[in-house]
């Protein structure tokens, strides 16, 4: 879709105008100055000259001429021992009432001078010129863009026109359902009349919600760039100020502009900076950031209705909103912007590989596969960290292994050469890792393995069990998530078995155990306590940050909760662990190869295993990775 052109002709004239008045003004002040220094380089200069030594010239008849002017004198004279030579010179008039009929003595021509009423007029007019410059100057540094005190309350938002933007829709992938949406409101504002003829009304707001790198921003930037009209873009941080006021006056100001130039779209990024619920302040209720809120809101819905003004925000905090903004008349449409799907991860790779030099083995398919859970900017950091590894190996195209190696690196972390383990220590790994290898091909809801790896990777990660779940899952069962609490405790299962000891290598995946375990009793109804859930009420989780965490349930109920937990993952433990004891030799073999080659791929970990774990399907080794299934030491 074609931006139509601005029906607005006045829209840049203001800035070429000021541009204008700006320029003449500096082209007066340097021509005046090119003037001074010209006069003064084509007269000669006058040689200063002591009063007494100037009354000693007119005694010895050196002084040809002299103009009396009422607070200097100036004129010429003889010098030399020819007396040829004729010099200009000055000095500072006295009261000497002598003077004249010495002159005349002298038989020397004088007359007086009045000073000239412009030179007065210039030795005030040049200092003010001077320091109105300087203060200006001043004015737009303090007002300048970063809002100082001159601007402080004028809104800080980004204005732009037309495709200033250079995004479009074209640029947007893998959220089809939220790019309609959006489309529907650009249309919106291109043909309101189509819409208004049936009675419908343009929506006021339009709220984008969902996890952090999901592309609403840019979403917002497309609309921008589709629209056609203009679009003020600013983040809920750029209202707040540790004056009081600020806030409210910046959205006043904003909405006046918007006002000006409607129909137009205000876009808000980080709303929950702006809009948190009010009342959660344990200092008091009134204070400069609810003054700003309360502005907002009647702004948006109050007695003076904005027509043809859209307000955009983005979020991916909801929870946190204040519950007067979500209602209908503020925030008409609340579109969730979610994590794409593996047609949509296949999408966005296409998109952000378009100027990438791509060798012939690579399948955007396999690599969104093997990408779930991913947003937007995990793909495309995948994406440049894949073209960074090619071109430090110094390859012209970008091949599957350094994808699969770009994969690795977002998920687990950065290889860690430098680290140098022991023999102990890669022994342990090796075995820790081969645990929850082996339980995860053994036991039939756990992902199954894609790679095996004791090399380490980032901050803390010494090797890294790689699983490929054979779908996408939005719904997870009891036994699914006790195979996977067992998959988590094989590593440490795996050494108390070998070695008879345990490390702190487990740490990690005794952290994400306890909390699948506790949400299993408290939020699922999956344990002994029953069909209970004493989880938190979700919209009000921030006020555990302002009040301090509070349950809903008894000092004794919290204890049945601890109990329960405990046994959950204690029976998983006893599960896993004879599962290993019976699997012996494959894990034994299996650690011995990862200590000899450090990394093993689905089929030679198969060959290992030598099928002596069923399963219902073995799916293909290009089956997508997971990094909540991924167990690190």
């Amino acid at each position: 879709m074609m931006a139509p052109p601005s029906n607005n002709p006045d829209q840049k004239r203001p800035l070429n105008v000021e541009k204008r008045v700006h320029f003449s003004i500096w082209y007066f002040l340097a021509g005046l100055l090119i003037l001074v220094l010209i006069q003064t380089s084509l007269n000669q200069p006058d040689q200063p000259l002591a009063y007494s030594e100037f009354r000693q010239a007119i005694k010895n008849g050196e002084v040809e001429a002299v103009r009396i002017a009422p607070d200097q004198i100036t004129g010429t004279y003889r010098e030399g021992r020819d007396g040829k030579v004729s010099r200009r010179f000055v000095t500072t008039r006295v009261e000497d009432p002598d003077l004249i009929k010495d002159l005349e003595a002298s038989d020397v021509e004088f007359t007086g001078a009045r000073e000239s009423p412009w030179v007065a007029i210039l030795s005030y007019l040049l200092p003010a010129l001077v320091f109105v410059g300087l203060w200006v100057v001043l004015l737009k540094r303090m007002g300048g863009a970063a809002g100082g005190v001159m601007s402080i309350g004028k809104s800080k938002a980004k204005i732009y026109v037309e495709t200033s933007t250079k995004v479009t829709f074209d640029d947007v992938a893998g959220i089809d359902e939220a790019e309609d949406e959006v489309k529907e409101v650009v249309e919106f504002l291109q043909q309101p009349d189509k819409f208004q003829k049936l009675g419908g009304r343009i929506p006021k707001g339009v709220l984008l919600v969902g996890p952090p790198g999901t592309g609403k921003t840019l979403l917002a930037r497309a609309v921008a760039g589709e629209s056609g009209v203009p679009f003020f873009s600013m983040s809920g941080s750029d209202f707040v100020e540790m004056f009081v006021g600020v806030g409210a006056a910046r959205v006043r100001d904003l909405f006046q502009q918007a006002k000006e130039r409607a129909p137009c779209i205000v876009f808000i990024d980080e709303m929950d900076a702006l809009g948190k619920a009010r009342g959660i302040n344990p200092m008091g209720s009134h204070d400069e950031r609810e003054q700003t809120l309360n502005q907002l809101l009647t702004e948006m819905d109050g007695f003076d209705a904005n027509t043809g003004v859209i307000l955009m925000a983005a979020t991916n905090r909801p929870e946190t909103l204040d519950i007067a903004l979500l209602r209908p008349g503020r925030f008409d449409r609340q579109i969730v912007v979610d994590r794409p799907d593996v047609v949509g991860r296949g999408a966005i790779l296409d998109v952000h590989s378009g100027d990438v030099e791509l060798a012939d083995d690579v399948d955007m398919s396999i690599i969104a596969r093997r990408t779930p859970g991913m947003v937007g900017a995990d793909l495309a950091n995948v994406i440049n960290e894949a073209a960074l590894l090619a071109a430090r190996r110094g390859k012209d195209e970008v091949t599957m292994a350094e994808f699969e190696e770009a994969i690795d690196r977002v998920i687990a972390g950065l290889e860690r050469k430098s680290r140098v383990l022991n023999d102990k220590e890669r022994e342990v790994v090796a075995f820790h890792e081969g645990g929850h290898a082996v339980a995860a091909e053994c036991l039939a809801e756990a992902d199954p393995v894609h790679r095996v790896s004791i090399i380490p990777r980032g901050v803390a990660a010494l090797g890294y069990t790689m699983q490929l779940p054979t779908d996408e899952r939005y719904l997870v069962s009891k036994q699914t998530l006790l195979d996977k609490l067992g998959t988590l405790l094989a590593g440490r299962a795996a050494e108390s078995l070998v070695f008879d000891e345990i490390s702190t290598g487990a740490a990690n995946d005794l952290d994400q155990a306890t909390k699948i375990a506790t949400s299993m009793v408290t939020q699922f109804g999956m344990s002994d306590l029953g069909l209970i859930s004493y989880g938190q009420d979700d919209q009000q989780t921030f006020l555990k940050g302002a009040f301090g965490s509070s349950k809903e349930y008894s000092e004794a109920t919290a204890g049945e909760i601890d109990k329960e937990v405990h046994r959950i993952l204690e029976d998983a433990y006893q599960r896993v662990y004879a599962l290993l004891e019976e699997r012996r030799p494959q894990l034994d073999k299996l650690a011995g190869v990862l200590i000899d080659k450090e990394l093993i791929h689905r089929e030679e970990l198969r060959a290992i295993l030598n099928g002596d774990c069923p399963s219902e399907d073995d799916p293909p080794s290009t089956a997508p990775p997971s990094p909540e299934s991924e167990a690190a030491s």
